[in-house]
């Protein structure tokens, strides 16, 4: 009898060899990432092999490991597509039961790339600290271990969010992924800014630290066992296993839980129910009328619409990495606030094409340049509810990490004529330029649209800073004048009328056009 191991190990190399036989992009696309991802495994292999010898080798394998591991817990989050067997609930129907189908899928899960990349990379991190012939010996011994406690905490997570992955909130976080990367390698700049000027020895605590943890243990047994402390070693081996038993234990409890309970998502219905009588709260809150409404709907795209809500913390999350961060490491300015205002206010370009095809429910209420005003403010405003507060606040935090409490008030000022004029060129744009956003996938532009992209979003940025030029000079001429510096604080006031009179006045030319063009522009956005 065929054991069960061997065909889910089958299982996944036909699903393999299909997936490639789709098309030759596919193929050539996996070729091509199979052999970077290999290079890049043997370039930091070579890297950990460079650190052998060094006073602190340990300080950088150590911590290498236990961020490896972060990986591979997060990665089944946002891509949760990538590995068809991750979803455990396609063979629910099958008399399976739970040990053995455990240990057939960690068997599976190391057939890939990415364990292959991993085996590299741990390999790297053991050699590095490994001395004598009692280190080599641990050494193979915790490379297997760190690399079973990898793939099986990838596994214990994806089944335990197996119903969020599959999910609209799983949708979500996949199409959130390009922002943790962002926000990593902000955090991965921040960091080797302060290895490089602190050294190595700075993450000798952390290292101490994690050599305790699972499986960044395994790696700092080699080390142990290299400095001939064999019992140290020895219980840094032991946690790693218990760690793996523990994961392994989890696994198989949420795998036995969700094979045999009942689907939830009738429940996730309920308080989706829940989430939309409490949402009545703030509709109670917003202006009457049409433009109440206009804001509410907004709002709603910004909380339910994955694309939407992508774009939106995106923005929120680099609005404020860029300017706290560059502060922070001392190479930054006060006016980097200004960042989050022009990122903010790139919301307001192509707001039809949010609507998709349902924008014609929104055409059929415009019979007049009036109600294209009304509808355009309605939007601006549910924007101005967001964006006002928290480029407040970036400012603010900007100016408390410099300690340029006198630049506040003109930055502020600043950020607001700016933000006032993103929102002119914002709805004269998205009546001109409109285009679609495909829902499906992670192009935020329909084939054939990117010009259209283009233009509305990089020529309103630039006419957004000429339209800006007043206020730049003013603060130019103040801070050049001999006594200009009594009179900055007048640049607050100044940036928020001229930021309102600009945002009035792009609302008002943006109305007729947009009246005038639905037909236009509901074919434009029609097009995903």
């Amino acid at each position: 009898m065929t054991s069960l191991t061997s065909t889910v190990v089958r299982l996944k190399l036909s699903l393999l060899r299909n997936g490639l036989r789709q098309s030759g992009g596919r193929r050539a696309a996996f070729v091509v990432s199979a052999v970077v991802t290999v290079l890049f495994a043997l370039l930091m292999l070579l890297g950990m092999l460079a650190l052998r010898g060094h006073a602190h080798a340990d300080a950088v394998v150590v911590p290498g490991t236990a961020v490896l591991a972060l990986g591979w817990a997060v990665l089944p989050l946002f891509f949760p597509t990538g590995d068809e067997t991750l979803d455990p609930t396609r063979l629910v129907m099958l008399p399976l039961r739970p040990r053995p189908l455990v240990r057939a899928l960690l068997v599976a899960s190391l057939v890939g790339t990415g364990p292959l990349f991993t085996l590299l990379v741990l390999a790297g991190c053991a050699v590095a600290v490994a001395h004598g012939a009692a280190g080599y010996a641990v050494a193979v011994l915790a490379v297997a271990l760190a690399l079973l406690v990898c793939v099986a905490l990838a596994r214990a997570v994806a089944t335990a969010n197996v119903r969020l992955l599959t999910s609209r909130r799983g949708r979500d976080l996949a199409v959130l992924s390009g922002l943790v990367i962002a926000v990593g390698a902000q955090l991965v700049n921040f960091g080797a800014r302060q290895l490089g000027s602190a050294g190595l020895g700075r993450l000798q605590p952390v290292a101490d630290t994690l050599g305790w943890v699972p499986p960044a243990s395994a790696v700092a047994a080699v080390r142990s066992a290299s400095e001939g402390a064999y019992g140290t070693a020895a219980a840094q081996l032991v946690v790693t296993a218990a760690g793996l038993a523990a994961l392994v234990a989890v696994w198989a409890r949420s795998l036995t839980r969700l094979m045999t309970a009942p689907d939830g998502s009738t429940l996730q219905a309920a308080d989706a129910g829940a989430q939309d009588r409490a949402s009545g709260g703030l509709g109670r809150l917003l202006p009457g009328g049409r433009t109440g409404t206009v804001m509410d709907r907004s709002l709603r795209y910004v909380w339910r619409d994955p694309k939407t809500k992508a774009a939106w913390v995106t923005s929120l999350a680099i609005g404020l990495i860029v300017p706290v961060f560059n502060a922070a490491q001392g190479t930054g300015s006060v006016y980097f606030a200004c960042f989050a205002a022009g990122m903010l206010g790139i919301q307001m370009y192509n707001q039809f094409g949010q609507d998709t095809s349902a924008f014609w429910m929104v055409a059929t209420t415009i019979s007049s340049p009036r109600d294209a005003y009304t509808e355009l403010r309605g939007r601006a405003l549910a924007l101005l509810l967001i964006t006002l507060p928290y480029t407040a606040l970036v400012t603010v935090a900007t100016a408390a990490v410099l300690g340029a409490w006198s630049r506040l008030p003109e930055v502020l000022g600043l950020s607001f004529a700016l933000l006032g004029a993103m929102l002119a060129t914002g709805a004269w744009t998205s009546a001109r330029f409109p285009y679609s956003i495909p829902q499906e996938g992670h192009k935020n532009v329909a084939p054939g649209q990117a010009g259209l992209a283009w233009i509305s979003i990089f020529g309103g940025m630039v006419s957004a800073a000429l339209l800006c030029s007043p206020v730049i000079a003013l603060t130019i001429g103040l801070h050049v004048s001999a006594d200009g510096e009594a009179w900055q604080w007048l640049l607050l006031p100044v940036g928020v009328v001229y930021g309102a009179v600009l945002t009035l006045a792009g609302l008002r030319l943006a109305a007729p056009r947009t009246a005038a063009r639905l037909p236009e522009i509901l074919t434009a956005v029609s097009k995903g």
